[in-house]
């Protein structure tokens, strides 16, 4: 009988325990009211991204939201790299956020962190006098690293990159100042590269104003074309072309 009296007494507290548990959760479970917002921004603004957060938390609770998934959604908002997130007693979330650092544009319409990701910079306007690269799906990478070495070897012959471009089919072309396109093609980059600078310290230098394009694709030489001609004239590698 003992036993039995000790038995109904644990659950009777452990009902007791249970009902105090639930009441202090759903007491501590209020809305979220405020959100705060931490970080080093300089090109987007608090009120930007309060406007951007406000419908990912609007509902939720204190508790009961789950910070991994309003994460991910934070981090689908433009010019966000980081979101860390965590909850301020006793109904705020704070967010920490990092912002992209662009270097590029890529592809005509979004821009190129450090890493070689695209992200989208609306609504805000993209920064003046960034690089024009482009590629396919997934290669941001590569032209990222592909530019930063020929920015290096170009200006050594001071020339000044403007566009890079990965074609579909793996060919390269590029953009100097001037408007000038040099087409290195997919094969060879390196010795084509080394031509055109040969080339262009040698007679291209001075003639830059009359050049539309440069084409390297020639296993003896390059093509040239001039503006107010509607061919590009070759000129064989021992011209110095």
């Amino acid at each position: 009988m003992a036993r039995r009296g000790s038995l109904i007494g644990v659950l009777l507290l452990a009902l007791v325990l249970g009902a105090g548990g639930r009441a202090l959760w759903l007491w501590l479970d209020r809305p979220i009211e405020r959100v705060s917002i931490r970080g080093d921004l300089e090109r987007v603004s608090a009120d930007y991204l309060r406007r951007q957060l406000a419908p990912l938390v609007q509902g939720q609770t204190w508790l009961s939201a789950d910070l991994g998934t309003l994460r991910d959604q934070a981090r689908a908002i433009g010019w966000l790299s980081e979101v860390r997130i965590r909850r301020e007693w006793p109904n705020a979330l704070v967010f920490e956020l990092v912002e992209q650092v662009p270097v590029a544009h890529w592809n005509d319409g979004r821009l190129l962190n450090p890493e070689g990701e695209p992200f989208a910079f609306d609504p805000l306007p993209a920064p003046a006098g960034l690089v024009h690269l482009a590629g396919p799906a997934g290669s941001g990478p590569e032209v990222l690293a592909y530019h930063d070495d020929l920015d290096e070897r170009l200006a050594e012959h001071g020339l000044t990159l403007r566009q890079l471009r990965l074609e579909d089919r793996g060919a390269w072309r590029l953009q100097v100042k001037g408007g000038i396109w040099v087409m290195l093609g997919r094969n060879n980059r390196d010795a084509r590269l080394a031509r055109f600078l040969a080339a262009w310290d040698r007679e291209f230098a001075d003639l830059a104003s009359h050049i539309r394009y440069i084409d390297l694709r020639y296993p003896n030489g390059v093509a040239v074309a001039w503006h107010g001609e509607t061919e590009p004239v070759v000129a064989s590698a021992s011209t110095g072309s």
